[in-house]
């Protein structure tokens, strides 16, 4: 079992940053890539970042790439998302993943299917 507990969501207007933590604890945290997903009212829950469990690569949506960073400090079982340049469109609940997929993309860690552990999220408001 791993669990996960997110923090560092709030409001921030637009151009704003935040950097949301996801802590884990239970099994070997760094035998698992992790990822952070969202979900706005009404919308299914979709992929944001990913980063593989070395740190040494990542992946992320194209309406986030250039804005949003995804990194990971193992020995503080601890995955992070700096979100920078915030805009309205943003605004969504904010899940951390672990997964044992080694793959990135639709099939891989892009997929919420293939996720084993979530966290309870964290809610992030961008106002206009």
């Amino acid at each position: 079992q791993v669990q996960l507990v997110e923090s560092g969501g709030g409001l921030v207007q637009a151009g704003g940053s935040l950097r949301l933590s996801c802590a884990a604890s239970g099994r070997t945290f760094s035998g698992y890539a992790m990822g952070w997903f969202r979900q706005a009212p009404g919308k299914e829950r979709e992929f944001v970042a990913a980063i593989s469990y070395s740190g040494m690569n990542t992946d992320y949506a194209n309406s986030v790439k250039g804005r949003f960073t995804i990194s990971r400090e193992n020995a503080k079982n601890t995955v992070y998302l700096q979100m920078n340049s915030l805009k309205p469109e943003d605004t969504a609940v904010y899940y951390c993943g672990a997964s044992i997929s080694p793959l990135f993309g639709p099939s891989g860690l892009a997929n919420a299917r293939k996720y084993s552990y979530w966290g309870q999220g964290t809610q992030v408001t961008v106002s206009s």
